[in-house]
């Protein structure tokens, strides 16, 4: 591979490079190729083994972003908590067929189970507690880490980007999600207690990278409810770029309660709060990943 060539960061005559959120000069991050065709698809699974850091959130909003710029979208809710799909309106008492039944049941088919999530360019795999059992069941099946990855081989050649929203555990199921996909997002909370077990996730998808899938890569860490104004949060994420340099994604995550807000309405900040700062940032993020996953190579200060 050649050496990576940087983004180029704004020029300022007689002034300095903006620094941005993260303590490095903030890039230019380039708008995406427009598309004339879809497929195949990068398949990204959304990956922390501890809770509440934005793994929904970030799944959510990131398709709806990417879904903007054209691409076409398939969100995969592979929390047996059915978060995603809630989050999108769905009821999960109401569901026929979910991914459990996708997984668990041959005759089912990936048509049978996709819906449409409500937003323009971005479709579902929805989820409910059903799921949990899959765990269990899935022990005692040949090949068990690459069920998922055989599940979603009908749907890699109709959309760009397939994001798996997984559960907060290193179980089965989230190796089940590492072995079906190319790249791994790791959001984290700009927390001091959620930086020490980024390590035994990083193990993990070395393990997986080894042993099971060896195109699999991290495409990027992402700080979530960032607070620019405490010395903690700015502390954590200096630290963050030290462990991870280039892996961590320039675009971050602040606290808002309008993700909260958009949540209980059921739909993407995109769409809730069109003109807002966290839509701006999830904007931002999803030209960031289109960029890295398209040229192979982080963006550079």
């Amino acid at each position: 591979m050649s050496d990576p060539i940087p983004f180029p960061v704004p020029s300022q005559a007689n002034h300095e490079p903006e620094i941005g959120p993260t303590g490095r000069p903030m890039p230019e991050i380039p708008e995406p190729r427009v598309l004339t065709s879809h497929g195949p698809a990068r398949v990204i699974a959304m990956c922390n083994q501890k809770g509440g850091v934005g793994k929904t959130t970030t799944t959510i909003n990131l398709g709806a972003a990417l879904a903007e710029l054209g691409r076409k979208v398939l969100l995969v809710d592979f929390d047996p908590q059915g978060s995603l799909s809630v989050g999108l309106g769905l009821n999960p008492h109401e569901m026929e067929l979910s991914v459990y039944n996708l997984l668990m049941d041959r005759e089912t088919t990936f048509d049978e189970v996709v819906v449409e999530s409500g937003v323009e360019g971005v479709d579902l795999l929805p989820s409910n507690i059903d799921l949990s059992a899959a765990e269990v069941q899935l022990v005692h099946e040949v090949a068990r880490e690459q069920t998922l990855q055989r599940v979603l081989a009908p749907a890699i050649d109709q959309y760009d980007v397939i994001l798996i929203d997984c559960q907060p555990s290193l179980g089965l199921l989230t190796v089940n999600a590492l072995t079906a996909s190319d790249g791994v997002i790791v959001p984290l909370e700009c927390e001091y207690f959620a930086l020490r077990g980024v390590a035994l996730l990083k193990t993990t998808i070395d393990k997986v990278q080894e042993r099971l899938n060896p195109r699999l890569e991290i495409d990027g860490v992402l700080g979530t409810m960032f607070d620019g104004r405490t010395l903690h949060s700015r502390e954590v994420m200096e630290r963050l770029v030290q462990a991870w340099g280039d892996k961590v994604f320039h675009t971050v995550i602040r606290r808002t309660v309008k993700f909260s807000d958009s949540t209980v309405a059921g739909e993407p900040i995109t769409s809730y709060a069109s003109s807002s700062a966290g839509a701006a940032s999830y904007r931002l993020l999803a030209k960031e990943v289109l960029a890295r996953v398209e040229t192979g190579e982080p963006a550079r200060g």
